[in-house]
């Protein structure tokens, strides 16, 4: 068990030297990735939201792809498709980006709903079923996907069932002063990110999952989880609570921030910790006015934890 935190705490450093002064979104980011989840990183351009997933993919030996999502992009485009072979008088399937171990989605809100959807299966259950056919993705499959939330031109806000695929939703803000200082002059010779090599295998990350899922969770933290689960689908704010799906996840998440805080075992404070990134946006308040209410989320889910009592 040394052995596997140890990974873990060079994973961290490792990603820590492209995003210099944010160790709480570096955290999140390897809950979602140990427990096997997605990651959304809603926040302004140019706060490192590419940075960090460059990081991430850099610091594991798999493969990386980078999707730019457009308005004019296909289901097709992310699945491949079949291509018709003359010389051999039949079709052959050709795999788009999606068959990857670290998929970047960037501005994932950039394009259509149509082809959004074409990311629900893999995230959900790591396959794609294209013209009848199923395709298993190669095991670790992680996306992080990335969206600008204070720009609504020419963008498509996530539906309800795309955001419910994701496990943690973070920002990653502005860095402090003398952090940003500090960022000027790292930035001098090239980007920090291109000079990071992989700490650790896939098959290790394999390992570090698996362990993740051995966590011990008391019977009285799952209360705790269901009772938070439960006080949204009763909020009088709220038109849409959290989902079983989403207790399950946020069951996941919290296994694995007790593995990264070098625990086999969950309390209360790693509930506390991630209930906000983890609950706040699969929940809909009632209201036409959807879009940009994630702050008025967390505020929900604040009281929300403020009012249930803490298992002891």
């Amino acid at each position: 068990m040394a052995d596997l935190h140890a990974l873990v705490a060079r994973l961290e450093q490792n990603i820590g030297l492209a995003l210099l002064g944010k160790p709480e979104p570096v955290r999140q980011s390897l809950v979602a990735l140990l427990a096997e989840g997605h990651l959304l990183v809603e926040d302004a351009p140019g706060v490192g939201k590419t940075s960090l997933a460059k990081a991430i993919s850099k610091s594991l030996d798999c493969n990386f792809t980078r999707l730019q999502f457009t308005p004019d992009m296909l289901p097709s485009d992310i699945l491949g498709s079949s291509v018709y072979l003359p010389n051999l008088g039949n079709f052959e399937f050709r795999k788009g980006p999606i068959f990857t171990n670290v998929l970047l989605a960037d501005e994932i809100n950039r394009t259509t709903p149509r082809t959004q959807s074409a990311l629900l299966e893999a995230m959900s259950e790591g396959q794609v079923s294209i013209e009848g056919t199923t395709y298993a993705l190669e095991a670790p499959f992680f996306v992080l996907a990335t969206q600008n939330p204070f720009e609504f031109e020419g963008t498509y806000p996530l539906p309800e069932n795309q955001l419910d695929r994701f496990m943690i939703c973070i920002e990653i803000g502005y860095p402090a002063r003398d952090v940003e200082k500090e960022v000027l002059v790292n930035h001098r010779s090239g980007q920090p990110v291109d000079r990071i090599g992989p700490v650790i295998s896939s098959d290790e990350l394999r390992q570090l999952q698996l362990a993740t899922r051995e966590v011990k969770v008391d019977d009285s933290i799952n209360d705790y989880i269901l009772d938070l689960v439960t006080a949204t689908r009763t909020h009088e704010e709220l038109q849409l609570g959290v989902s079983t799906r989403g207790a399950i996840t946020l069951y996941r998440a919290v296994q694995s921030q007790a593995f990264l805080s070098g625990r086999d075992y969950a309390i209360p404070d790693d509930v506390k910790a991630l209930a906000g990134p983890v609950l706040a946006h699969r929940i809909v308040l009632k209201g036409v006015m959807r879009e940009g209410q994630r702050e008025r989320s967390k505020t929900v889910i604040r009281q929300i934890l403020n009012k249930t009592a803490t298992p002891s």
